[in-house]
């Protein structure tokens, strides 16, 4: 949108306008009927529109078009001239969305301050637009565990750069966190942050979704490509994009170039790309559903964003900070958490990681009772105790062992959990099981207890020699 077209049956007016438009640096295209106008329209839709409410040998009236216009283009302003002007005709046209109403003969000076106020009001609408879808998705990043800094330190470097980002990790893990967080530090923050959600469009529709459209019909339909010019486009799941899709979108980072479905035209974007697979890509290039050649080229800058397992200590500041975020979108409750409740979220299993935490959090907020803290008891796990308080229920495998050895199973597995919700740190173990720390040491010892490093923190595991002689 970078032009103003010109809608009006006489030649004389129309060539008038757009001279005295041009001399003061705009662009202009000229329409004399509907057919004309609507044809411009669908080529490329213009910045404003100067339209004229009678045409003469037209099939839609000036009404006729601006309720068109504003069906299809509503972001497009539309300033209405007409030399049978009448306080009906006005109100019709402000009625159906017109930004102003000016009647023939106009004064220059006055329609070049309409023309610009209009544009003005227009950008800042389409301003106000993108921040409001910038901000339905998050880019903060909450942490402040080991693997959480070095995820952070790797994603600021990024973030200085052009380069091709791919993110690896879990399912839920938090990758188009980090990949907004990457596009909202760059160069390129103001610009779009454009998501193609590779599994979830059919492998008959993708091509059309990335690249758009062209047809007789509905003329130009812009693809997500296109949306993303100047930004960022971010492909999520790739490795569940089709096949015959990947060699074109190969191609497209060779060139920065493409055509539309059914077009004929060169499109040029400029792009950068962030893709994340929850997968192994090395695999599916043997099993040959994955172009090698455009993992290399998309495999720039290969980034691991950690499991919640792996991060177990932030997760109660990402537990408050959805508490939160749900009292600000939803209006829940802003509950607190119990030391208990703490205890107990940093020694679940999260097969489904920080999206799996933030819907339990939800689901605790919505179903549970009153404004206080939030308690062990609420979480999911604790209900199948069947209210009997304190009382631990054994695994089937824990019951059939010898008095001994399932206290040593129990032992090596509950400081195995502490261990790794404090991040490896001995220390703050120690003093949560209430043992010394030398005392510890002995006992991780005799159990059979090693700590490694593992994506930047300490991990907890058992000694590969004491697993195999059990």
């Amino acid at each position: 949108m970078s032009d103003i077209l010109i809608v009006d049956d006489e030649r004389d007016i129309r060539e008038l306008i757009s001279d005295i438009l041009e001399d003061e640096g705009f662009a202009t295209r000229l329409a004399s009927n509907s057919d004309e106008t609507m044809a411009e329209i669908n080529t490329e839709a213009p910045a404003l529109i100067i339209l004229d409410i009678w045409l003469k040998d037209s099939r839609m009236d000036g009404i006729d078009i601006l309720k068109t216009v504003k069906r299809d283009n509503p972001d497009v302003p539309v300033v209405i001239i007409s030399g049978h002007g009448n306080i009906e005709i006005a109100v019709a046209a402000i009625k159906q969305g017109a930004y102003d109403f000016i009647e023939k003969p106009f004064n220059i000076d006055q329609l070049l301050v309409v023309i610009r106020r209009a544009m003005e009001t227009s950008r800042l609408r389409r301003e106000n637009q993108n921040l409001k879808r910038r901000d339905v998705a998050t880019s903060e990043m909450i942490g402040t565990s080991a693997p959480y800094r070095a995820l952070l330190g790797q994603l600021d470097k990024v973030t200085k750069s052009n380069g091709r980002v791919m993110l690896t990790g879990p399912a839920g893990s938090g990758k188009e966190v980090a990949a907004r967080y990457i596009h909202a530090h760059s160069a390129r923050a103001s610009a779009p942050f454009v998501t193609v959600n590779c599994a979830g469009v059919a492998p008959d529709r993708m091509e059309g979704v990335l690249f758009g459209r062209e047809t007789p019909d509905r003329g130009v339909e812009p693809g997500l490509l296109e949306q993303a010019h100047g930004g960022v486009i971010y492909f999520d799941e790739v490795a569940d994009m089709p096949l015959g899709t990947q060699s074109k979108i190969l191609r497209v980072l060779v060139d920065q170039q493409f055509t539309r479905v059914g077009g004929t035209d060169k499109v040029r974007v400029d792009l950068r790309v962030i893709s994340s697979t929850n997968r192994d890509l090395d695999q599916a290039i043997k099993a040959d559903t994955f172009r090698q050649e455009l993992y290399h080229r998309l495999n720039v800058v290969p980034i691991a964003v950690p499991s919640l397992e792996e991060r177990r200590e932030d997760i109660p500041l990402l537990a408050e900070h959805f508490i939160a975020e749900f009292n600000t979108s939803q209006g829940l409750p802003q509950r607190a958490l119990t030391e208990d409740a703490v205890a107990l979220m940093q020694t679940m299993v999260w097969p489904g990681n920080v999206r799996q935490l933030k819907n339990l959090v939800e689901r605790v907020l919505i179903l549970g009772d009153g404004t206080g803290p939030i308690e062990a008891r609420e979480l999911p796990g604790e209900e199948e105790n069947g209210g009997d308080e304190g009382r631990v229920v054994l695994s089937g495998a824990l019951a059939t062992l010898p008095l001994r050895e399932a206290r040593e199973a129990f032992e090596r597995e509950y400081l195995l959990t502490q261990i790794n919700r404090f991040g490896g740190n001995i220390s703050r173990t120690a003093n949560f099981v209430g043992m010394e720390r030398s005392a510890l040491h002995r006992k991780l010892k005799s159990l059979g207890v090693v700590t490694s490093a593992k994506a930047g923190v300490r991990v907890a595991h058992v000694d590969e020699e004491v697993e195999a002689a059990g």
